[in-house]
């Protein structure tokens, strides 16, 4: 009789816990959904870039640090060219640092100093990587 009644306590232990562990996991739930905002879109993520490290036409004279050359594609910085200059003075082709900072390097690709805030990255991650469940769901075989 008294093993059936520890049985009976360790059963009723184990599941007040698991009905804890349960609420605990509702109340997180519940609290996500309540402060969720929607994912950054890749347009308000480029404006985002272009508030904080505005285009310019390059010149000459704007090049204080004698950067002949974008360092993401390699080619020569032509006068009349869309550039953004970072604030640790390094400067590339607009669309080269655009594409590099979508691809979620929000570093600058010398010298790796941040360019945008971990959260909108992060944000932005978001998006991407909800954009890549729709496209792929799911890997499908071809052996059907």
């Amino acid at each position: 009789m008294q093993a059936l009644s520890d049985f009976f306590f360790h059963l009723y232990a184990k599941t007040i816990v698991l009905l804890v562990f349960l609420l605990i996991e509702l109340i997180i739930l519940v609290r996500n959904l309540k402060t969720h905002t929607p994912p950054m879109t890749i347009s308000q993520y480029l404006q985002l870039i272009e508030e904080k490290t505005p285009t310019v036409c390059f010149t000459r004279t704007l090049n204080m640090a004698d950067q002949q050359e974008c360092r993401v594609c390699l080619s020569e910085l032509q006068e009349g060219d869309k550039v953004r200059t970072l604030k640790c003075k390094h400067t590339f082709h607009q669309e080269c640092l655009d594409r590099w900072l979508l691809q979620f390097w929000a570093t600058c690709p010398l010298c790796r100093n941040r360019v945008l805030p971990e959260d909108v990255v992060t944000d932005y991650q978001r998006l991407r990587n909800q954009r890549e469940l729709i496209i792929f769901p799911f890997w499908e075989s071809s052996e059907d």
